[in-house]
Parts: structure tokens; C-alpha cells; sequence
């Protein structure tokens, strides 16, 4: 069903007698479904008009007008427009029903909505907080919430611009911490409430998959501080010796309300914060907030910014995937000596980024309308050298030590499957996605920037296992190096941004939800513009975080020792897990 498909036309929409209606805000799209309708309708469209993939589920809260918006995209797998739905609950007690029991893919995302913005989600059979505290004090992106000692809603800070006077929170209060508590609070009397959730979650879900209970079972915590658990990441884990029975992820130790901070900052300041998302990737996620701005704003960027961008884009998936291949081996046991093979590949392209944009790590390069500056012929004859030569001999080294090893293959054949409908069931995305057997890279099925012009193909494999896992990033790779060498071969000359660089931007009032072809998977932006320089709602469909909705699926009968393996092939990166 196509988004410009009138309510009067469809025969879907019609059943419903005008109760959905679409957005016919300026600037806005989708359809606005009654919380009662939402299950019936969703249904629908799953069985009947093939939406198969719930990609994205989040939040807004119109606090000028006295509703939260919960905002849903779906897609088809077999590619075709995708569908915007929009269910309005009230401020006072916001409930929406559950999508679980249809789109597996949105236990995280829902508890996410709950536990920022305070929207219960009726049915979610273990709606908990997922990115702070069971005793954390309200919904922090909430309009009407504020930090302890908050200074002002949106930058740039009068105390800080002009004047340029900061000072800092920690020193307003004797206690020297920067926390608050409610004025009913009382600590002697509070208890904590979180783990015993936790646990008892756990335990449910483990009894449900054994054959009896006469059994010993303990409960072992894997993190978070552990290097196995690539970050400040725990797993815990409900174990019938070596056997896993049960498995929950526990995260949100690097959690600092990205989206929050993202509201305050203007348009243009969002940029480098994005760097430190998936901090392996930042040219990446320059390149999905960029687009997504872009989308308001009606802005194409010049031919030759748009080849800028591709170039290192490819280059960041190449960087990526090495990286991974090295670390895929550090969680095999083979410590840190082919992390380090796999890095020296880093390190050369890491030059050609700080040769453009000034930094190895943080980049900061994009920008709306192209790239803060222009790339240089002895850094395209550079990156010439590498993807003509130096990668393809490194990646046929990693083949040839790799790919037929007797002890990858042992650890890897056959552990923490995902089955092609499971992937697409939780949501799935990029090369876990893809290891399943379903053939879906935005790149291809909805292309952006210039990718139609490129000749490669979609890597997969079909047994959905560690091991096919680590193949289609081997073959991504190879389709990268595909991809830069059409770019650097067709690359136009002309300008590399369209107008002047802006310090501010004026972006019009409407939504967009920009998402691309990460390395990791499908990283998107939500986008709500009130016409004003700081937006009013800013989201990260990060695919770090909703890739984990599958690992109970991948661990449940694998022992102990594979649980470390199968997390390490889902390739996550806190930083864009905890936002």
C-alpha cells in the first residue's frame, strides 16, 4: 500500500468507516490509527498487505497539545513502499497495546518508549526498563521533565554564549553529585527493585523450555565488566550446566540520553555527536542524521559531494568488517593477535579520514547539502593503491588463514542460529539479517544517495549461524571494494557542498525518518522539525540495540562457552546500544 494511497480509495482503510485517517499535518505523513484499532489493523496489514518487517517504534510528545504520539514503521521484505502509523494515547496515562505477540522485533524498542517516554505498552509480557533503573525518577524525554539542575531548554546556552561563563552543577550541591531526588523520597525505606525483576523474568522464561524441573539451574551474570562482552554489556544467563536455558541482556551503563542531549542541540551540533554513536563507523552516521535533515530541509547535495560520501561510507563498512573478523577470533580464544592484523588494515584508511576531515575516530565530515571540505587527488590515489591492491591481497590472507580453519569452523558451524522468519520476526538487520537467508540491503531496496548507480550484489547466506555470519562480511567486504572502485573511477569534479557552510540552519516544520545500509544494519533517524533551530524530536533507530532482540533466540540451548561467540557475531558497539 502506497503511502500516497488516499483513505478514500483503499479498500483497507475504508473498512474502518473513517475511524484512520492520514497525517494531514504539513509536512507529515502516515496514518493516524485509534489505540483500539492498532492490533486489527496491524494484523492486516501483516497478512494481507505483506507488511512483514516492523522496523522502527517510537515517540513524541506534543505537550503543547496533551498527547504522546507512538510512531511505528513498517516495511516489506520483498521490498514496496513502506507504511507510517501513528497511535496518539494522553499524557495523563498513556497505554498503547503491545505489538510483541504479532513483531517479536519490538520487546526492546517498546520497553525503550516506556522507559524514556513513559508510554505503557499493554500485553509486553516483560515491560521493565531497559536503559536505566528500575528506581530512576521519571521519563526523562518527556518535554516537562527536567536534570537536576537544569539550565536552560535548547543551546546555545546564554551561560555559555556569549558571555561564555560556565560553571558547573556538581558545585551547586554540598553532596558534590549531580542528582536530585523526588520530595517524597525517603532512603532508608526504598529497596531495590530491579535485579529481583530481572531474575524473576529470567527464571520464567527458562521454565518454559525445559522438560521438567527436577533439574539443578543456576543463574551466572557474564558482565558487564568483561572484555568478552565487547563494553559495558552483561548478560544473565539461566544455565542447566553447561546448557543455556534462559538469557536476558542487561545494559544502559553507558547510557546518557544521546536523544535528549539531541533536542537541545541545534541541527548542526547533532553532527559530531553522532560520531559517537557507533564510534567505529562515525562517517556512517554522519552520512543517516545528514540525510534525514536533508529530507526536511528538500535539499540535494552536489554530484560530487554525493561520490564524497559513498567512498566513505564503503570505506567505513570495510573498516567495519576487518575489525570484526579480528575480534570474531579475540572471542574464539585466539587473544588479541588477530585483532591486531585486522587493525593495521584500520589504520590505513583511518589516514585517508584524517586526511579529509581532520580526525582518525570522530570525524565530524558530513554536512547538510555535502562534506565541510573537499577530498584531495593524492588521497583518491591513495585510496586507489588500497582498494586496487593492498585490501584484496589482506582479505585473501584472511580467507586463506580463515575461512576453512577446522577450529572456526567447529566453534562457528551451527552456533546461535536465526532462522530466516526469526530474523525478520526480531527485527532483525545488515549481516545478521542477511546470514538468515533474506537478501534486504537498503542499499538496494530503497537507494539512497547515488547507490543505483553502482554494480554489486546483496551478500547472504542461508543457515543464519555464527559462521554465515562471518561469510557475508567476508563477501561485503569484496562488494565494497567493488563499489570505491566504480566511485573513485567516476567521481566528477565541481562543488562539494551546495551554497555556504551555516553555523545555523533553517530546517521546516514536518518529520523524516532517514535510515541507510550501516555496517551493523539499518541505522535510521526520526526526525520531528517545529520550524525552530533545535529539534523537537530526535531519534536513532540504532541497529546495535535492536539486533540483541534475537540473542535469547540465538543462546537458548548453546553452551556457556558459545554465548561469548554468538554476541561477538552480532558485531554491537555500546556506544550506539546505550545512546
Amino acid at each position: 500500500m502506497s503511502e500516497q494511497t488516499t483513505a478514500a480509495t483503499d479498500p483497507l482503510i475504508a473498512d474502518y468507516e473513517g475511524k484512520i485517517q492520514r497525517d494531514n499535518r504539513t509536512g507529515f505523513d502516515g496514518y493516524v490509527v485509534p489505540v483500539e484499532l492498532l492490533i486489527s489493523f496491524v494484523n492486516r496489514l501483516k497478512n494481507e498487505r505483506g507488511y512483514d518487517y516492523l522496523s522502527s517504534i517510537t515517540s513524541v510528545d506534543y505537550e503543547q497539545d496533551g498527547y504522546f504520539e507512538v510512531v511505528y514503521h513498517l516495511y516489506r521484505i520483498l521490498g514496496g513502499e513502506s507504511m507510517t502509523l501513528k497511535v496518539r494515547t494522553g499524557r495523563e496515562t498513556p497505554q498503547v497495546p503491545s505489538l510483541y505477540h504479532i513483531f517479536p522485533g519490538a520487546d526492546l524498542q517498546e520497553r525503550e518508549v516506556w522507559d524514556l517516554m513513559g508510554i505503557k505498552f499493554e500485553g509486553h509480557p516483560d515491560l521493565r526498563r531497559v536503559l536505566l533503573w528500575e528506581g530512576f525518577y521519571g521519563h526523562p524525554l518527556q518535554k516537562d521533565w527536567k536534570e537536576p539542575y537544569f539550565e536552560e531548554e535548547i543551546k546555545p546556552f546564554k551561560s555559555r554564549w556569549p558571555e561564555g561563563e560556565p560553571s558547573y552543577a556538581e558545585d551547586k550541591n554540598p553532596f558534590a553529585d549531580n542528582v536530585q531526588y523526588p520530595a517524597d523520597f525517603d532512603p532508608t525505606k526504598w529497596r531495590e527493585s530491579s535485579e529481583s525483576r530481572l531474575y524473576s523474568s529470567l527464571q520464567q522464561a527458562g521454565a518454559s523450555i525445559l522438560e521438567s524441573d527436577e533439574s539443578d539451574k543456576i543463574i551466572i551474570n557474564l558482565g558487564p565488566q568483561h572484555p568478552s562482552t565487547h563494553g559495558v554489556f552483561r548478560m544473565v544467563a539461566n544455565i542447566e550446566g553447561e546448557r543455556i536455558v534462559g538469557l536476558k541482556p542487561a545494559f544502559g551503563y553507558l547510557h546518557r540520553n544521546h536523544e535528549k542531549i539531541g533536542e537541545r542541540n541545534t541541527f548542526i551540533q547533532n553532527i559530531p555527536f553522532t560520531d559517537r554513536l557507533d564510534y567505529i563507523c562515525s562517517m556512517s552516521n554522519n552520512l543517516g542524521y545528514v540525510q534525514a535533515v536533508e529530507m526536511l530541509m528538500g535539499l540535494q547535495p552536489p554530484e560530487r559531494a554525493e561520490y564524497i560520501r559513498v567512498i566513505m561510507a564503503e570505506l567505513t563498512r570495510v573498516i567495519n568488517h576487518v575489525f570484526w573478523i579480528g575480534f570474531l577470533l579475540n572471542d574464539l580464544g585466539a587473544f588479541f593477535t588477530p585483532s591486531l592484523y585486522a587493525l593495521e588494515e584500520r589504520e590505513l584508511i583511518l589516514d585517508v579520514f584524517e586526511e579529509v576531515s581532520g580526525s582518525r575516530m570522530m570525524c565530524n565530515y558530513m554536512r547538510f547539502g555535502g562534506v565541510v571540505r573537499d577530498i584531495s587527488p593524492e588521497v583518491l590515489e591513495k585510496i586507489r593503491i588500497l582498494v586496487n591492491d593492498r585490501l584484496p591481497r589482506k582479505l585473501e590472507d584472511f580467507e586463506r588463514y580463515l575461512t576453512n580453519s577446522e577450529i572456526i569452523r567447529a566453534r562457528c558451524e551451527g552456533i546461535g542460529i536465526l532462522t530466516q522468519e526469526e530474523a525478520i520476526a526480531y527485527s532483525a538487520s545488515g549481516p545478521v539479517l542477511r546470514a538468515s537467508g533474506v537478501p534486504y540491503d537498503i542499499r538496494r531496496a530503497e537507494p539512497y544517495s547515488i547507490y543505483d548507480r553502482f554494480d554489486f550484489n546483496v551478500a547472504y547466506a542461508t543457515h543464519g549461524d555464527v559462521y554465515d555470519r562471518y561469510l557475508v562480511r567476508v563477501q561485503e567486504v569484496k562488494e565494497s571494494i567493488k563499489i570505491l572502485k566504480q566511485a573513485i573511477n567516476d567521481i566528477p569534479e565541481g562543488p562539494y557542498l551546495a551554497g555556504k557552510s551555516q553555523y545555523q540552519v533553517r530546517v521546516p516544520a514536518g518529520e523524516a525518518y532517514g535510515r541507510i545500509e550501516s555496517p551493523k544494519g539499518e541505522l535510521g533517524f526520526y526526525i520531528v522539525s517545529n520550524g525552530k533551530p533545535n529539534p523537537w524530536r530526535y531519534h536513532v533507530r540504532a541497529p546495535s540495540f535492536i539486533n540483541l532482540t534475537g540473542l535469547e533466540k540465538m543462546c537458548l540451548g548453546e553452551k556457556v562457552a558459545d554465548v561469548v561467540v554468538i554476541l561477538g557475531s552480532i558485531d554491537i558497539v555500546l556506544g550506539e546500544v546505550d545512546r
